[in-house]
């Protein structure tokens, strides 16, 4: 017997409408838009009043193919490009929220194993229609060896995703159905099916090797269509009227400005000709945050560095313990960041469900901490610090090597590498070299371990502690540490292959007991805030703390 699922009102109450840039109703989290009440004085030219959002989110995305990229920005693009079984919409209240995408319906059966996805009347930007078989064919890419997608592991909880063939149980009866059976009940499955990893992407079109550089190829299924990209410039979205919720598009042209350099992003929306951007320079925060005019927002994340467990020196966990004693959490989130962030005491960040699900405490408050990071306590972690150097032979740092740490290129991560570096050579003696790089040689590099340490972010992909642990499983596509622990896997294993959520949660406290406590895999520095700066005549966009801007409902421009 099939019952009818309800669909996850997630308004995830973390989520909210940004309000601040001028719609009418009352953000979810008041406090996060409230300041003290002051109304804003601008010293910023006005938006512009010519049809087109221009708005700045990163530099050049790696790729906007949604079974290959791993960026925010990357993902921010394609969900206006593309739309999956279930979409997250403003639901008028000022919730971001969890709504009806190309299935308008699904069934999930009593054991909560087999989901019946009922499609609606959808077409794609060339007037083709959308089907269940380019669910098929799409869900099939992702986990084909073939394809080589970081996100693969994202569907382990299908039927068939451990078969020699890698082919998921999963079929289309007919071109308005899509069947999908799990091997085991997932708590976040309707998460999964709104995450851009599984957006579907038409086959002849893929076969188009360079598909998704070009207008001329690529074509998508979701509000907007590619109209020009010109690389490391500029790339534009223009309405798709072949979209079946077209009429509720508002903003008709969006226009994305590729740039990372933070100084030149905000002369540009000093001077007018940006709309929207969510990067400022470090000297500015403090300043736009008095005025009212910067607005920070709670993410669902963590900043955190990645040591390279197979290379030494950072193969001696003792070594990498003592890097991440000696970093001055607080001081960074006073001193060097400055926009609300919570000094890291783990690497699952606050806000992530635990068993109990909204109604009870967060995966880090039961979880506890792996370290201080009041100030008072700052002085013994480094005394533990320098006594797990010397365990590791290095002494005050005596016959340790000179060490490199990347990060990509942006004001914001500078200053905070030259804390760190500053921090590593006071206290443990060592010799550190700062290396910066573009984005996209940045990930490169740090995908192929040609790292000694690497700053690293991980923004949650859903709420489930699930999707910052298993990213570290042996030969995983995000596992940038080389990390390989058997003990780790079985935990991760073990809560993949249970539905009991208590059982669930405690294989992953442990794990994170492991990964953090005993390995050091990585250094938590702070959590996450996300912020952002919009004219005040722009109104409709909305966000969710998992890190995504959505703009198709903005107006005023």
């Amino acid at each position: 017997m099939l019952k009818k699922s309800k669909l996850l009102i997630l308004a995830l109450a973390f989520t909210m409408l940004l309000t601040a840039c001028g719609g009418g109703s009352k953000p979810a989290n008041q406090n996060a838009e409230k300041g003290n009440g002051d109304t804003a004085v601008s010293e910023f030219e006005p938006g512009k009043v010519d049809g087109v959002l221009d708005l700045n989110i990163a530099s050049e995305p790696e790729t906007i193919d949604p079974q290959l990229n791993t960026s925010v920005d990357g993902a921010i693009i394609e969900s206006h490009l593309f739309e999956s079984l279930i979409r997250w919409d403003d639901d008028g209240q000022g919730n971001a929220v969890l709504k009806p995408g190309i299935a308008e319906s699904w069934d999930v059966s009593d054991d909560g194993l087999t989901w019946t996805f009922h499609l609606r009347d959808a077409k794609w930007s060339d007037g083709k229609p959308v089907t269940a078989g380019d669910f098929v064919y799409t869900w099939n890419r992702l986990v084909s060896p073939d394809t080589g997608a970081d996100y693969e592991y994202m569907l382990d909880m299908v039927k068939g995703y451990d078969s020699e063939d890698k082919k998921l149980d999963i079929s289309a009866p007919d071109d308005k159905t899509f069947v999908v059976n799990l091997r085991v009940k997932c708590p976040y499955f309707e998460e999964i099916c709104a995450f851009p990893a599984v957006m579907p992407v038409r086959e002849d079109v893929v076969a188009k090797e360079t598909w998704t550089t070009s207008a001329d190829t690529l074509v998508s299924n979701g509000p907007y269509k590619l109209e020009k990209w010109d690389h490391n410039s500029q790339l534009i979205l223009t309405k798709n009227e072949e979209y079946y919720d077209a009429g509720s598009v508002t903003a008709e042209k969006l226009n994305f400005h590729l740039q990372d350099d933070q100084n030149a992003i905000y002369a540009s929306y000093r001077s007018g000709d940006l709309d929207f951007i969510n990067s400022v320079p470090q000297e500015e925060i403090q300043k736009l945050l008095e005025t009212k005019e910067l607005k920070v927002l709670p993410q669902v994340g963590t900043y955190f560095v990645c040591f390279n467990t197979e290379k030494p020196p950072f193969d001696d966990a003792r070594v990498r313990k003592a890097f991440s004693l000696v970093i001055d959490r607080d001081f960074i989130v006073k001193q060097v960041t400055g926009k609300g962030e919570q000094p890291a005491t783990g690497y699952v960040p606050a806000g992530v469900y635990d068993a109990d699900g909204a109604e009870g405490k967060d995966f880090r408050t039961t979880g506890g901490d792996y370290y201080s990071v009041k100030p008072e306590d700052y002085d013994k972690n480094v005394e533990e610090a320098k006594k797990l150097m010397e365990e590791a032979g290095y002494p005050n740092g005596e016959g340790f090597p000179q060490i490199e740490y990347l990060y990509n290129t942006m004001e914001s991560h500078k200053a905070i590498a030259e804390a760190l570096q500053n921090m590593w050579q006071e206290k443990l003696g060592v010799q550190v070299t700062l290396q910066n790089q573009d984005w996209n040689v940045f990930l490169t590099e740090r995908k192929q371990g040609n790292f000694n340490i690497a700053r690293h972010g991980w923004i949650a992909d859903y709420n489930d502690p699930m999707s910052f642990i298993d990213m570290w499983m042996t030969g995983g596509g995000n596992n940038d540490a080389q990390y390989k622990n058997s003990k780790f896997d079985e935990l991760v294993k073990a809560a993949k292959a249970t539905s009991d959520q208590k059982e669930r949660m405690e294989n992953m406290h442990k794990a994170e007991d492991i990964l953090i406590g005993e390995d050091s895999v990585v250094a938590p520095l702070y959590f996450y805030t996300n912020s952002y700066m919009a004219k005040p005549n722009i109104k409709g966009i909305y966000y969710t703390p998992l890190g995504y801007f959505f703009f198709k409902s903005a107006t005023g421009f």
